[in-house]
């Protein structure tokens, strides 16, 4: 393309439109190059919104953009995308030379996360300063109002909108961590959250030497109390929005902030129901205002934790994709590794001690990225998700993300006030546990990976001393709280210093739980006396069962695969291996089984560890599981008991099931002649064969009933052959309808063991060896169902004395 003549911005934006359908994505980047280099941001700021739509597709779903959750490193696009869309590429270079202006762009609130949508439609300013300053009020309500952002706010609202727009479709064989989107996350994360150096100053500016419309901030109150709310219940009306001060010292990192907050806000901000009819609770706010307020006299508080205000949280029922949770789980990670890269000198350092040295606003940042953006939203978010998430392997995606918090456990203050994401969330994934088929290889990888997490040295032993911080009884604490804090040179003592760190201790971890459960929250300890109950007499003895499982199932599978033979094919071989379901999950194979095991084997002893169980009476329950089973116990059917159409399961029985302690003998219950047809049956003679019994069935029905009806030889012979005699015997193993089996005991003519492969090579053998004695077919024929008759016959009068013997 040559060089573009400038014009006028209505036929560039028609220009642009056009080429975009019939241009090929290189082509379409080189000529927006060129536009981004030579147009004056007056020309450039018409087209801003149409190519943002253009690339990460229009809010509500039915654009797509460049599909960028679908494009794979295999596609030609790939690097034609992520150099455009690189930090320092094209599209980011338009981002700053429009931010040089004051152009705004507008985003509708109906596309806010529920929780902040449902605080500007109560004429509530939301919590996150993200949304001050930027609420545009039209005259005809406040349904239609719309947020005015900066173009790098839009421009990144709309990409982190891209991951939760609804009518998109993902393939079954989609991998989110290869994609162009989850690739992109990761560069935006390092270029503007770097654990070394700084971030890279933006190329342009305005006139006035500052940014536009940074995060506000005070310039009166230091960064480390941003982010805490106020605990007044009085609500700020968002007429009453503050205004913008640039401050100079944050100019440095407000695009670090922003694009933190619009990712925290638009990917973890999602409560169900349940959750915000529990935080808008009245007497969950009373209760932390009084508590706040009964502390306030205390000298020196530390800071409060997020979300301490008064929350608004109302948002459909919110159900988070496995593609959502891993791109949170990057988010998180980096956020450790951000946090983690503070410099030694500023780790033990106080925001509101004096200090001649002052620190940089990134390293503030890194100081309190994780306890004031990220915390409060993360824990609902993966409560939320412990809550609602399928019994199956996908939830490894919540569990890793879950792991990575609680491996942050270097000091001891982390876990007090990040209490809650230790011991609430295991209490939750311990009830998911003990109803999920720990039999299956990558579920007992789970339960491995919690408990070898949780088994980390002095993890325990901080969990529990942040347990007893919060228990501490109240009037105790203000008893030890001293008057003043008076160091040893102005006649004071050290005791008061150690008190008034208890008391700081005390407080932050009260202040974390009652901030995200209330003060009236039934708080139940990980290491009381009800939860160390139900881990070693419930959950230890599911596992030690799947265990035992997992290993006789896998000794069986090996004879079985020892034992199979090529007569197999002819239906000739193990009943289990033609009865095999034909969709078997690859974790049940041997070689699966053997890593269950194995894992349990791991996670059994790491959960004694973590809970100081007895070691002996763990071996003495797995030896009492495994003689139980070697006495046949396995073989027993599930708890049930005897209902009007049938046997029904009891909560025991789906245990048992569940643990693969016990089982129902799985048959075929409809029609025998209409079941799938068989590998080793001829499909062609099995349809021939039931077209003719159905004609025979049909009829001679009536004569056959009356037959088998007679209590005479007759009627015994006539049962022989045309009755099921096993089908009581399934009634009494299986939960089976009457109905379904009486339906089933009609006497009828079966053909279809004729259309069997082994019944044919019997008959062809028989035929030959017919032929070399010299019979005819005709006498070959009739020699068969002599011996068939004759059989019968012997069965029926010798029948019942064979079974009793």
């Amino acid at each position: 393309m040559a060089a573009p003549t400038l014009q006028q911005p209505s036929f560039l934006l028609a220009n642009l439109k056009a080429d975009s359908t019939t241009k090929t994505l290189l082509q379409r980047c080189q000529d927006l190059v060129k536009i981004i280099d030579e147009y004056p941001a007056k020309e450039l700021h018409s087209i801003f919104p149409w190519l943002v739509e253009s690339v990460f597709g229009s809010l509500d779903g039915i654009i797509a953009g460049w599909n960028l959750r679908l494009l794979h490193s295999r596609s030609h696009e790939y690097n034609t995308a992520m150099e455009f869309l690189n930090p320092s590429g094209p599209m980011m270079k338009l981002v700053y030379k429009l931010q040089a202006e004051e152009y705004k762009y507008e985003i509708p609130v109906n596309y806010l996360p529920g929780p902040v949508k449902a605080c500007i439609q109560e004429g509530v300013l939301p919590d996150c300063p993200l949304f001050h300053n930027k609420l545009q009020f039209p005259l005809s309500g406040l349904l239609t109002l719309n947020l005015a952002l900066n173009p790098f706010e839009f421009f990144m609202f709309n990409f982190a909108y891209c991951l939760i727009t609804p009518k998109v479709s993902l393939p079954k064989s989609y991998h989110s961590t290869d994609s162009a989107y989850f690739v992109l996350v990761d560069t935006y994360l390092k270029y503007f959250l770097p654990s070394e150096g700084s971030v890279p100053p933006s190329p342009f500016s305005d006139s006035r030497g500052s940014v536009t419309a940074p995060s506000p901030r005070s310039s009166t109150v230091s960064f480390a109390g941003y982010g805490v709310h106020s605990p007044s219940l009085l609500k700020h009306h968002i007429f009453h929005q503050p205004s913008v001060n640039a401050d100079p010292a944050a100019q440095e990192i407000w695009r670090s902030e922003t694009l933190l907050q619009m990712f925290v806000e638009i990917w973890l901000h999602h409560y169900s129901l349940e959750m915000y009819q529990k935080l808008q609770s009245p007497q969950v706010k009373l209760a932390l205002l009084q508590y706040r307020l009964s502390m306030s006299s205390m000298p020196c508080q530390p800071h409060a934790p997020p979300g301490s205000g008064t929350l608004h949280t109302y948002q459909e029922p919110f159900s988070p994709t496995e593609e959502h949770v891993l791109v949170v789980r990057l988010l998180v990670k980096h956020l450790h590794a951000f946090s983690n890269s503070l410099k030694p000198e500023q780790l033990s350092s106080s925001p509101s001690a004096h200090s001649h040295t002052h620190p940089s606003p990134l390293e503030e940042f890194k100081r309190v990225v994780v306890q004031r953006f990220v915390q409060q939203k993360l824990y609902l978010f993966l409560q939320h998700c412990f809550g609602h998430w399928p019994l199956d392997a996908s939830f490894r995606a919540v569990l890793e993300t879950w792991l990575m918090n609680t491996r942050c456990c270097r000091w001891e203050s982390f876990v007090q006030e990040n209490l809650l994401m230790y011991t609430k969330l295991f209490q939750v994934f311990l009830n998911r546990t003990v109803r999920t088929d720990l039999v299956n290889a990558k579920n007992a990888l789970m339960v491995f990976r919690v408990a070898k997490v949780f088994a980390q040295p002095n993890l325990a032993e901080m969990i529990q001393k942040g347990e007893q911080l919060f228990l501490e009884p109240e009037h105790v604490l203000h008893h030890r709280q001293p008057r003043g804090y008076l160091t040893p040179s102005q006649g004071g003592s050290f005791l008061s210093s150690r008190q008034r760190v208890m008391t700081d201790m005390v407080f932050r971890v009260k202040s974390h739980v009652y901030a995200l459960e209330g003060q009236d929250c039934q708080y139940k300890q990980m290491f009381g006396t009800e939860l160390r109950g139900a881990v070693s007499q419930r959950l230890i003895q599911i596992i030690a069962q799947a265990r035992q499982t997992a290993k006789r199932i896998s000794d069986h599978s090996s004879e079985v695969a020892a034992n199979k033979s090529f007569m197999s094919w002819f239906g000739m071989g193990s009943s289990e291996l033609n009865n095999t379901f034909p969709g078997a999950e690859p974790e049940e194979s041997g070689e699966c089984l053997k890593k269950t095991h194995e894992f349990l084997d791991r996670a059994l002893e790491n959960l004694c560890q973590i809970f100081k169980l007895n070691q002996g009476q763990l071996t003495q329950l797995i030896s009492n599981l495994g003689s139980s089973q070697d006495d046949g116990n396995c073989k027993q059917l599930p708890d049930c008991i005897q209902g009007e159409n049938g046997l029904i399961l009891t909560d025991l029985g789906r245990r048992q099931i569940l643990s693969g302690l016990r089982k129902f003998d799985i048959h075929y219950q409809g029609d025998p002649e209409l079941q799938p047809i068989r590998s080793y049956e001829n499909a062609l003679l099995v349809r021939l064969f039931y077209r003719i019994s159905s004609l025979v069935n049909e009829r001679f029905g009536g004569h056959m009933n009356a037959l088998c009806s007679r209590p005479d030889f007759l009627g015994r012979l006539g049962r022989h052959y045309l009755a099921d005699p096993d089908s009581t015997a399934k009634l009494k193993q299986s939960p089976l309808s009457r109905r379904t089996l009486e339906r089933n005991r009609q006497p009828r003519v079966s053909l279809r063991p004729l259309a069997s492969y082994r019944t044919i090579l019997l008959l062809l053998l028989f035929y030959v060896l017919g032929a070399l004695l010299s019979f005819g077919p005709v006498s070959s024929t009739l020699l068969i169902l002599t011996g068939g008759f004759l059989y019968g016959l012997l069965m029926t009068l010798f029948g019942d004395k064979l079974k009793t013997h």
